[in-house]
């Protein structure tokens, strides 16, 4: 019996290792040099405009996306529907009206631009984060 509490025990911390030791771009794992801390808010504006349009913010930060319009919105990242350029930004995914919903951390320097997944044609909902 002792034995086989030593071995799942083990296995347990083994495992607990193995998965600290991956990382992830995750709202709750900070990485870049901003600790995760959200860098910028982008509104969905009552007439379904995003503002800012453009943001920029530091590498490891996040951006957390308010929806202040009558429908719900699923904000992604570019292109179209493979939403490759910035996962970061996926986790945000559906967002319904009076609701926010923030990125996983953006760490990588790099321009990521994003739409809404549902209304990918729309440009009043598509926009700009330039990551530095």
């Amino acid at each position: 019996m002792r034995i086989r509490i030593l071995v799942n025990s083990a296995i347990a911390l083994g495992l607990a290792l193995a998965f600290a030791a991956c990382g992830s771009d995750s709202p709750t794992s900070p990485g870049g040099g901003n600790n995760g801390t959200i860098a910028a808010t982008i509104t969905i504006d009552a007439t379904g405009n995003v503002t800012p349009k453009d943001v920029t913010v530091p590498a490891g930060s996040r951006v957390t996306f308010t929806n202040n319009h009558t429908a719900s919105h699923q904000m992604a990242s570019d292109p179209h529907p493979e939403h490759t350029l910035c996962p970061a930004l996926n986790s945000v995914d559906f967002v319904a009206p009076g609701q926010s919903r923030t990125s996983s951390n953006l760490n990588t320097p790099m321009v990521c631009t994003y739409h809404d997944h549902i209304n990918d044609t729309v440009a009043a909902l598509k926009g700009t984060i330039r990551v530095q």
